[in-house]
C-alpha cells in the first residue's frame, strides 16, 4: 500500500496554496475527493492564464494530479445532504478560505462532529479563523508584504521586493499538510477529531524565523543586503563573473582558508590578516567584497567553479528556470514526471519532493471537472440512480449544467 492509501480527505480547496498543499498528499495515496462549485465553473485554477483552454489549465494540471473531483451547490439543501454523506465516511476535511467562511458554510469540528467524531476539519485561510484580519482574504503578494519579507528582499537601493514564487502560499500549503497529518494521527489514536487552524500568516510570520529572534532579543533590525549578501557570514553572497553570476559561500572557517587560495591570496585566512575570521571578515565586509569582486570578474562563471567544486567550497551558478529544469541533478533526482491529458498529451511538471520509502509515486493528471461523480456517489455515499436523480432534482450538483456524463431532465427530453 501507499503510505496515505487508507486516508480520505474531503476538500474544499482552490487556486494554490491549498491545492498545493494536498497534491503531496495525493501523491502519497491519500484519495482527495475535490468538492468544486458548480455555479462558478469550479475551482477558479482551472482559467489561470496564459495557458488555458476551457476548462483545462497547465496551471490547475501542477496543483491537482492525482485527484478526484465531483461537482457540489453547497448552498442546497441537496448538495448539503451529499456533503455530510461524504463526511461520515471521511478521515478530514480540508479547505482553503477565508478566515470567517468555515464557520459561516458549517465545515468547523463542532459542526460536523456529530456526523463523524473522528473527523479533522483542517483550514487553511489567510490570516486564521481568530484576530482581527480573520475577515480579510489573503494573498501571497500581500502577506509578503505584511510579514516584512518584501523589505527585506531586493537590493538596498531598490524598491522592496517581491520573492519570484509564492513562497507564503506554498509554504502554507506544506504547514496545512502538517497539521492535518498530525490531527489525523491524534483522531486515530483517541477517537477524537479536531480544528486544526492554519493560516498564511502565520506561516509567513513564523519564516522570520532567527531575524526575529535578533530582533526581539537584542533589537536587530534586518535590512536588505548588497548582491543577497548573508548578513552574517562574509562571504556567502551572488557574485558577478565575466559572462554571468553565481553564488559562493564560506559558512565555515575551513571554506574560507580553501576559497582565499583558490583567489590567489591564501594570507588571507591567516591569523593577523583584517579577515582571518568570521567576527573580521565582518567588520571589514566592504572592503573583502570590493576585492573579491574584482577578482572573480577576471574569468568566467564555469572557470570558477571549476576551482572551487575540487576544493569543496560551497558554490553554485544562478540559474534562469530553464537552466535549472536541465540540470543534471535534476534529471537525477526523477525531479521531472509526465502524465496523460485528452487536450495537452504529455504534461511534465515537477514532482513532490516528499519521498516515504523507496517506491515511486504514480502520476495521475489532474481530475475533469466532475469527473468522479459516479464513483465518489456510488462507492464512498452509497447512493442508487434513484437517490441521485432525486438530488439532482433537488439542485444538490448545480443547475444549468448537468454532472459530468448525466444529462438534464431537459436534455433528455429533448433526445426523446
Amino acid at each position: 500500500m501507499k503510505p496515505l492509501q487508507d486516508v480520505r480527505i474531503i476538500s474544499l480547496e482552490q487556486y494554490g496554496a491549498g491545492p498545493f498543499g494536498s497534491v503531496h498528499l495525493a501523491d502519497l495515496g491519500a484519495e482527495i475527493i475535490k468538492i468544486e462549485d458548480p455555479r462558478v465553473g469550479g475551482d477558479v485554477g482551472r482559467y489561470v492564464p496564459p495557458y488555458f483552454e476551457e476548462e483545462d489549465s497547465l496551471f490547475f494540471e501542477t496543483f491537482n494530479r492525482n485527484k478526484q473531483s465531483i461537482s457540489l451547490d453547497l448552498t442546497t439543501p441537496a448538495g448539503r445532504e451529499v456533503f455530510e454523506e461524504l463526511v461520515k465516511n471521511a478521515d478530514a476535511v480540508y479547505s482553503n478560505l477565508r478566515g470567517d467562511v468555515p464557520e459561516k458554510i458549517g465545515i468547523t469540528y463542532d459542526q460536523l462532529k456529530h456526523l463523524n467524531p473522528a473527523i479533522v476539519c483542517c483550514s487553511l485561510t489567510g490570516f486564521g479563523m481568530t484576530g482581527p484580519r480573520k475577515n480579510e482574504p489573503g494573498y501571497d503578494y500581500i502577506l509578503q508584504g505584511l510579514a516584512g519579507w518584501m523589505d527585506l528582499t531586493g537590493e538596498p537601493d531598490g524598491p522592496p521586493t517581491k520573492s519570484g514564487l509564492s513562497l507564503v502560499d506554498f509554504s502554507g500549503g506544506y504547514v496545512a499538510a502538517i497539521a492535518l497529518l498530525a490531527g489525523l494521527h491524534a483522531a486515530r489514536r483517541d477517537g477524537i477529531g479536531m480544528d486544526c487552524d492554519v493560516s498564511l500568516y502565520d506561516t509567513a510570520m513564523a519564516m522570520l524565523t532567527y531575524p526575529a529572534t535578533w530582533h526581539l532579543n537584542a533589537g536587530y533590525t534586518p535590512a536588505r543586503t548588497r548582491h543577497s549578501a548573508h548578513p552574517s557570514l562574509v562571504p556567502f553572497q551572488a557574485f558577478e563573473a565575466k559572462d554571468g553570476w553565481f553564488v559562493v559561500g564560506c559558512a565555515k572557517e575551513k571554506f574560507w582558508t580553501r576559497l582565499a587560495e583558490a583567489v590567489g591570496h591564501p594570507e588571507w585566512a591567516e591569523e593577523g590578516s583584517p579577515y582571518a575570521n568570521f567576527s573580521l571578515r565582518q567588520q571589514n565586509q566592504a572592503e573583502l567584497t570590493d576585492k573579491l569582486e574584482e577578482i572573480f570578474r577576471t574569468r568566467t562563471v564555469d572557470e570558477w567553479l571549476g576551482e572551487f567544486y575540487p576544493a569543496r567550497i560551497p558554490c553554485g551558478p544562478i540559474n534562469d528556470v530553464p537552466a535549472a529544469l536541465r540540470e543534471e541533478h535534476t534529471v537525477a533526482r526523477d525531479l521531472i514526471v509526465e502524465t496523460e491529458h485528452p487536450r495537452y498529451g504529455t504534461v511534465k511538471q515537477v514532482a513532490s519532493p516528499v519521498r516515504v520509502g523507496d517506491e515511486r509515486p504514480e502520476y495521475r493528471r489532474a481530475p475533469l471537472r466532475n469527473e468522479h461523480f459516479e464513483q465518489v456517489l456510488r462507492d464512498v455515499a452509497g447512493y442508487d440512480d434513484a437517490k441521485v436523480a432525486a438530488l439532482a432534482a433537488d439542485g444538490a450538483f448545480g443547475a444549468g449544467r448537468p454532472p459530468h456524463g448525466h444529462p438534464t431532465p431537459e436534455q433528455e427530453a429533448a433526445a426523446r
